[in-house]
């Protein structure tokens, strides 16, 4: 999947059943949350730079690699 360098949205990730399916998978609790709809105008780079608090940085590169191997 072509991410743009990364600057793709999450809207439009989650708008694809595949990319969404990655999400799914990695972080199924956390897709609940009412933060994922405010997430939706932030880019992937955003989203990334936010989820290194809270996720180890090997997780946040296999997600990256996932995402761009669909």
């Amino acid at each position: 999947m072509d991410l743009r360098q990364n600057q793709i949205t999450v809207g439009e990730l989650l708008q694809n059943p595949r990319s969404r399916a990655v999400f799914q998978r990695r972080f199924g609790a956390w897709m609940k949350h009412p933060m994922v709809q405010a997430a939706h105008s932030l880019t992937l780079s955003q989203l990334s730079e936010m989820a290194a608090v809270y996720l180890p940085k090997k997780t946040i590169e296999e997600t990256l690699q996932e995402l761009r191997n669909l």
